[in-house]
């Protein structure tokens, strides 16, 4: 899984809670990628990046530092504010890794870091991005402007993840509107551990590693 530019993929999603987490350590696991979380706010004692770890099976993953870890789960801006601090987008600098590499944002794209940046001002253009796109109500709406305001900028989509179960009119429409790829779904599971994460692992890794 080596090559001369090691890959770098930042998973982002159209809101909060939407499978970005899980998408991550699906796509770290199949991979066998090391894993970055630059900004968590808030849960710092079961972050996701403790989740990562929990998730992961093979021996090969290195999960770094988050860059800033703020105590309040809210807004990055915000809970920087209430820690006292202002996050500095360029403290944020990205780990030395020969392996690929998966980027884990906050939010979506426009979760402001401070009063003038956003996540979005930390995709770099080597980046490739995932969109994990969850199914509900207003979701077509919130991916199609992911989407656009991604496209806007020169960022590189690489593809998108879909979270929720089949729902083919939805998925045909967004993908059809957009021209970006399904990297795989992950449907509505009773539960996620690590052989759960390995199976949809073994199916994503034939997408991923034609990025």
């Amino acid at each position: 899984m080596k090559r001369l530019q090691p890959l770098k993929i930042f998973v982002t999603g159209i809101g909060t809670d939407v499978g970005k987490t899980i998408a991550s350590s699906i796509i770290t696991e199949a991979l066998e990628a090391d894993y970055w979380k630059p900004i968590q706010a808030g849960d710092l004692e079961s972050s996701d990046s403790h989740k990562i770890k929990s998730y992961i099976s093979n021996p090969l993953t290195h999960i770094f530092p988050n860059s800033y870890a703020l105590q309040t789960p809210a807004s990055p801006h915000l809970a920087a504010e209430l820690d006292g601090i202002r996050i500095d987008l360029s403290a944020i600098v990205e780990p030395v890794t020969e392996r690929a590499l998966v980027i884990e944002g906050a939010g979506g794209i426009f979760v402001p870091i401070n009063e003038s940046e956003t996540i979005v001002d930390l995709i770099q253009k080597d980046y490739k991005v995932i969109i994990v796109s969850r199914h509900y109500l207003g979701s077509i709406n919130h991916t199609l402007l992911t989407v656009e305001a991604l496209q806007n900028r020169g960022i590189t989509i690489a593809g998108f993840v879909f979270n929720g179960g089949v729902n083919e009119a939805t998925e045909r429409i967004i993908m059809d509107k957009t021209g970006v790829p399904m990297i795989g779904r992950i449907e509505q599971e009773p539960y996620f551990d690590k052989n759960v994460i390995l199976d949809y692992a073994d199916q994503f890794r034939e997408a991923l590693l034609s990025l």
